[in-house]
């Protein structure tokens, strides 16, 4: 694999050097946008507003306006300036315990493998990590924004995973949610038992991207001149006076299934 960022893990007054590889990859289907007319390829240009031509890409800079037409351009090393430590230092700031991260604040994973040198100060980190049940909050610069991640220790190395800032998540209270008071409790026993009869141990494998498998389907069909039926039901909301039918017909499912199994 080839590293994405290489720089320090630093907390107290230790620098672990380490190099970030990305830890997921896309396995969707590869679709290119054409023009439904003729089907030719259609590609983003990158075109001048004054000139009306294409920029090549080498002659591209960014800059920021700082006054109407006026611009400051800002070079590779001016990125850098900003914060020397940042670009080259993923700061740990706290430790706490995994349990009070909120799942909506994930965003990517990376794994961290630490450089020859520095193997033993990597090992003893996580290692400390997993005697205390913690991960570390950190913060680093990667492309030219900084982002907040956190630590953790997974199968016997480090991962950091790319976590939202807190105002990038949005205010829920707007939305209109039931309370407790909207279910019975006979609905709820009823519902337990469902979730208790549905119940595994997790195994990552076990779960495939199928939709990307049926999308495939239909792209072979097509390929070979067929018209593609539609696979699945559009689902029926289940209504009130369904509810506790409907979850006993589920729990006869699931019976039948687990003694099957």
């Amino acid at each position: 694999m080839r590293a994405i960022w290489s720089g320090s893990i630093s907390f107290g007054l230790i620098n672990i050097p380490i190099r970030l590889f990305t830890a997921v990859r896309e396995n969707r289907p590869d679709l290119d946008m054409l023009h439904r007319k003729d089907l030719s390829p259609i590609r983003y240009a990158r075109v001048c507003r004054a000139e009306g031509e294409e920029i090549p890409y080498e002659e591209i800079v960014r800059g920021y306006q700082y006054r109407k037409g006026d611009y400051v351009i800002l070079e590779e090393d001016d990125f850098k300036k900003a914060d020397v430590r940042k670009t080259q230092t993923i700061e740990i700031m706290d430790f706490v315990e995994s349990k009070e991260i909120d799942s909506k604040l994930m965003e990517k994973p990376y794994y961290l493998e630490p450089t020859k040198e520095s193997g033993k100060a990597y090992a003893l980190l996580r290692e400390a990590l997993k005697r205390t049940n913690r991960v570390g909050v950190g913060r680093f610069v990667l492309r030219t924004r900084e982002h907040l991640v956190l630590l953790k220790p997974e199968n016997g190395m480090m991962i950091l995973e790319q976590i939202r800032f807190a105002d990038e998540i949005v205010d829920s209270s707007q939305l209109s949610i039931p309370g407790d008071e909207a279910v019975s409790k006979r609905e709820l026993d009823m519902a337990v038992k469902l979730v208790e009869q549905l119940s595994a141990p997790f195994h990552h494998d076990r779960y495939q991207d199928t939709y990307a498998e049926e999308l495939m389907r239909i792209i072979n069909e097509k390929a070979q001149g067929k018209v593609p039926e539609a696979r699945g039901e559009r689902p029926v909301p289940t209504g009130v006076p369904d509810l506790m039918s409907k979850l006993r017909e589920s729990l006869e499912v699931a019976r039948k299934k687990r003694s099957a199994a």
